[in-house]
């Protein structure tokens, strides 16, 4: 079904346009387009049009351990989360943790995720993962986070809708150089996008793991590397040139002390860099929350912009996604669409789009989500059924697995 979203003003131009969207995608932008017979009309005067923003690193099932860790380290927060609640999850925990998670997201106007996934304990897990994303209506790339390629291949035959997968090796860095060989080597045989946790564990470790892609031909694009903290500029350099991206998660590698996001030296070594909130344990979900942390932290640094900030956080995100047609309003792209209410205290007046969504905007200005043509969120709701059912659940299962944690 068609439809057309008339009378919004176009974050990125400033301009009111207007946006017809046929098939899932983007069809004509301008203003007073024709439109078709049947097309649904939008009425966004007053709102800002924004492409949905891209989460490019989250561990999606850990919604229910929300605000556990807000004064830790990472090292404590690695032993909570992989040495004790971790293991406690049953498959049926994580598909609520990761609906929650992913319902989150869209209730923010995050319409693509990166779900970074190590709680993957038996092939019935990565299937509650998987089902999860799919139901709740998110363009979501998977992150198969296991070494043993006949998983691998059953977990991407079970791909589809707006799921599709990705390798997330736990790296040279964390889980050795033999695991790490095995790890590429499946996304090579499976032609997987590759994320992973890289050149967050400090200078040594970020060399010999980026020495160990390079001398094994692994250095190359469709890569994003979460976090990125210690990389020198000359790595970022050698990053850039080999195609591949940056994860940032500012708030979370601040708190957790991995290091300073890497987005200001990432940018001007030409490294594409995107926004994560990796966990909510320690940090907060929304991409407001996110891009406001980042720009605050790189401006003592650099010259950095509120509008490079808003493409870290759509077009620039999509990128590091490695997925194509996401993070912009262009014609062709997905209609992966969030209207923005401009007439809240605290947003309004806009002078200049960008600033009020960098700056200003949070949550609460979220009125409408649109991914592939259908609204997820509407008038301030989101449309999932039975969300305070989930929610009740959510906190149920939140209570066994942390139960003396």
């Amino acid at each position: 079904m068609a439809m057309i979203i008339r009378g919004g003003r176009a974050v990125d131009s400033g301009r009111v346009t207007d946006f017809l969207v046929e098939d899932g995608r983007i069809a004509a932008t301008g203003l007073d387009l024709p439109a078709p017979a049947g097309a649904e009309a939008v009425d966004a005067t007053g709102m800002l049009v924004s492409p949905g923003f891209v989460d490019t690193h989250r561990h999606t099932w850990q919604a229910g351990l929300r605000g556990m860790g807000p004064d830790i380290s990472l090292a404590t927060y690695l032993d909570l989360v992989l040495g004790t609640v971790g293991p406690r999850y049953r498959p049926e925990d994580v598909y609520t943790g990761t609906l929650a998670g992913a319902l989150e997201c869209l209730d923010a106007g995050i319409t693509t995720l990166v779900d970074w996934n190590h709680i993957q304990h038996t092939p019935e897990h990565t299937a509650a993962a998987v089902d999860a994303l799919k139901v709740s209506g998110i363009r979501a790339v998977f992150g198969y986070c296991s070494h043993k390629p006949e998983l691998a291949r059953r977990v991407q035959a079970s791909m589809g809708g707006r799921v599709t997968m990705a390798m997330a090796p736990f790296g040279p860095e964390i889980a050795g150089e033999d695991v790490a060989l095995d790890e590429w080597r499946i996304a090579r045989e499976l032609d997987l996008s590759v994320t992973v946790h890289m050149g967050g564990h400090g200078k040594e470790s970020a060399a010999r793991g980026l020495d160990f892609l390079r001398r094994n031909g692994f250095l190359g694009p469709r890569t994003s590397y979460a976090h990125g903290n210690h990389y020198t500029d000359e790595q970022l350099k050698l990053i850039a040139g080999s195609g591949g991206a940056i994860a940032v998660s500012p708030v979370v590698e601040m708190e957790l002390g991995i290091g300073a996001p890497v987005t200001a030296r990432a940018r001007k070594a030409g490294v594409p860099t995107g926004l994560g909130a990796d966990t909510v344990i320690s940090g907060p979900g929304d991409m407001f929350s996110l891009m406001r942390a980042d720009y605050a932290h790189m401006r003592l640094e650099s010259d950095l912009t509120a509008r490079d900030i808003f493409r870290a956080a759509t077009e620039d995100g999509a990128r590091v996604a490695a997925i194509d047609g996401v993070g912009t309003l262009e014609t062709g792209s997905h209609a992966d669409v969030v209207l923005l209410r401009t007439d809240l205290p605290g947003v309004a007046p806009v002078h200049d789009p960008v600033a009020s969504v960098v700056l200003a905007m949070d949550t609460r200005a979220v009125d409408s989500v649109i991914v592939g043509g259908q609204f997820v969120k509407r008038d301030g709701r989101l449309l999932a059924p039975d969300v305070s059912t989930l929610l009740t659940t959510l906190a149920e299962s939140a209570a066994r697995v942390t139960a003396s944690a």
